[in-house]
């Protein structure tokens, strides 16, 4: 084997299992209209998927920032959960240092405020340029600072000498591709044993000409492949993206009519995400999330989950909406090229079953990609349109009986408002009741006959009881806490990663 830019050690520390946490990006600046009633309706749905705290997306000079905290900390306490502060310096410009000390020490005296070491999470969006006010800002506050710096990357970021561990935004897949763990590898090489946040974000799509965004990034299998990441990478943290932006369409809350402004000051040509939900995205988070924390999970319900466009990607004009966005130094492509018209299901089970999809009266037995181990877990696939439109129905089917029954939105070969909606329509139902837990934990799946991503060959390690083929697309190994991550670069990909992040 040719090794190449190195053979990172991960060392997972008791720390880093103590601190296992997950998080929700959660916009603040849609929060205008929110009542208490909301605010604590919204942390229920979180706790019920096993997020730990929402991170609080704030722009500076936000009315709705004074408006909402208040409210938001009261709703928190009254319900148990946390928050934390990522402060955004890319919506309205930087954040004066002032005003971030003194948000720090008023909000972090609340008991529903995350600490972790016994220090006030704080988190960013951006505000590398401002890095030198971190220092004081630290010492006035006594915070644990883990900042989103993805414009300048992770090795940058660490010598500004300032962080306590670093957030990643780099939650989606580049161009025609499905997603990999290279940048999330580069962090933790970068980090040295210092916290990691990884992002996961099952979507992205953003048509907003008023805020200079009009891009898509591939979601499709985006949601299931990278909660296998999270298990193989075992971050200190991950943050989902999002809970309530409802503009770049990664939402996995509840669809909030009076939470849609960002439509108007952003001059959306439609409203792309009413009528869209995705709370289907959040029906199988307490078994990710706990095995991602445990190393194991119980199920006492069967569940699948299914997601897809609702037009064919050659249905009608893209909107002028990109694949991938120059103004992030990428080669753009043609939406419809990232995008795959395919309805993408995921299933929780306590054993095997098989899947049918039914698009307009047309059935087809369907096959699964993913198979977990010993037949419990989650399993997932995806059925091509094949160029039927019309009624979705994705079914379990077990010895010839139907167990369960997505009934989902139609396809249809025309678009609702004469432009493509690149969002993604998702359902979900529930099965049988078992009472089930994988056979191996997390410490006994390994990966065999792996590959890497982008055609890089050689990932290799042999296992006891490996994952099925295809189940985690890159191999690790973990031992008493310790994990060896060896990377394989071929020729030209550290140049990649430099290009990409």
């Amino acid at each position: 084997m040719i090794v190449f830019l190195t053979c990172v050690a991960v060392v997972l520390l008791t720390c880093r299992v103590q601190a296992a946490s997950v998080f929700a990006h959660f916009m603040i600046i849609n929060s205008a209209n929110y009542t208490f009633e909301d605010w604590s309706n919204d942390m229920k749905l979180a706790q019920d998927a096993h997020i730990d705290a929402f991170a609080l997306n704030m722009a500076y000079n936000d009315l709705t920032n004074m408006k909402a905290l208040p409210v938001a900390f009261s709703a928190a306490e009254s319900v148990g959960f946390k928050l934390f502060f990522s402060f955004d310096y890319s919506g309205n410009g930087n954040w004066p240092k002032s005003d971030l000390i003194n948000l720090i020490n008023h909000y972090s005296a609340h008991s529903s405020y995350f600490f972790y070491q016994g220090k006030a999470f704080v988190s960013t969006f951006e505000g590398s340029g401002r890095a030198d006010d971190w220092p004081s800002i630290k010492s006035e506050t006594g915070c644990f600072f883990i900042p989103s710096w993805s414009s300048i990357g992770a090795k940058p970021s660490v010598e500004t000498g300032v962080v306590d561990g670093l957030f990643s935004w780099a939650g989606w897949p580049w161009g025609p591709q499905n997603m990999d763990t290279y940048t999330d590898a580069s962090y933790l090489q970068y980090l040295a044993g210092m916290p990691y946040m990884m992002p996961v974000s099952p979507w992205f799509y953003t048509n907003l000409p008023g805020y200079k965004k009009n891009w898509m990034w591939r979601g499709d299998h985006l949601w299931h492949d990278r909660w296998q990441e999270v298990l193989f990478v075992q971050p200190e943290f991950v943050e989902i993206i999002s809970w309530n932006d409802y503009g770049e369409s990664h939402y996995i809350g509840p669809l909030h009519e009076k939470s849609m402004e960002a439509f108007e000051i952003g001059e959306a040509p439609f409203n792309y995400a009413t009528d869209m939900p995705h709370d289907g995205w959040r029906l199988q988070l307490p078994f990710w999330i706990d095995m991602y924390k445990q190393g194991t999970a119980n199920i006492t319900e069967e569940s699948i989950v299914s997601w897809y466009r609702l037009s064919p990607g050659a249905a009608c004009g893209g909107g002028g909406t990109s694949g991938n966005t120059a103004q992030q130094l990428q080669i753009e492509f043609p939406p419809a090229e990232l995008a795959q018209d395919r309805v993408f299901y995921s299933a929780l089970l306590g054993s095997f079953s098989g899947v049918v999809v039914s698009i307009g009266g047309s059935a087809q037995n369907a096959t699964w990609t993913v198979v977990p181990d010993d037949d419990i877990g989650v399993y997932h696939g995806s059925q091509a349109f094949d160029g039927r439109t019309g009624a979705v129905t994705v079914s379990l089917i077990r010895d010839n009986v139907t167990t369960t029954t997505i009934k989902g939105e139609s396809i249809s070969a025309s678009c609702r408002h004469g432009v493509q909606n690149w969002n993604a329509w998702v359902g979900s139902a529930t099965g049988d009741k078992v009472s089930v837990r994988p056979r191996f934990e997390i410490s006994d799946q390994l990966c065999k006959n792996g590959t890497g991503a982008y055609n890089f060959a050689g990932l290799w390690i042999e296992a006891a009881q490996p994952y099925r083929s295809g189940q985690i697309p890159n191999c690790w190994r973990k031992s008493h806490l310790q994990w060896t991550l060896c990377l394989q670069l071929q020729s030209g990909l550290l140049s990649i990663l430099n290009m990409r992040h």
